[in-house]
């Protein structure tokens, strides 16, 4: 799998599915698999049992995995859905790769 360009904290706009154009902030990464969950993206219920923590169990409400390359970063200083490029730059001394915004140029 090619490495993902949208990481935890990032917030994201969701091009297709039931859940097209929504915006929500990256809650996990999966770079592995190639998914993200999205929080109040892709919201499915869930039957729990009862534990120490949920003593009642029941049915309950959480984000499910979506693929990566449904969702576009979103910049965070021109607000637009864009895709992201890489330069190199140094951060604390260190080389490494830095995300660029392809529409307006800035860093992130």
């Amino acid at each position: 799998m090619a490495k993902m360009s949208i990481k935890k904290g990032d917030t994201v706009k969701i091009l297709s599915g039931k859940d097209r154009g929504k915006q929500g902030t990256v809650l996990h990464a999966y770079p592995a698999e190639g998914k993200i969950k999205v929080e109040g993206v892709a919201v499915v219920k869930k039957a729990v049992r009862p534990n120490q923590q949920n003593q009642t169990g029941g049915i309950v409400s959480q984000e499910a995995k979506i693929d990566a390359s449904n969702a576009q970063l979103v910049c965070p200083k021109c607000g637009a859905a864009t895709r992201v490029g890489h330069k190199q730059g140094e951060i604390d001394g260190h080389k490494t790769s830095i995300r660029v915004c392809k529409k307006c140029g800035a860093e992130f």
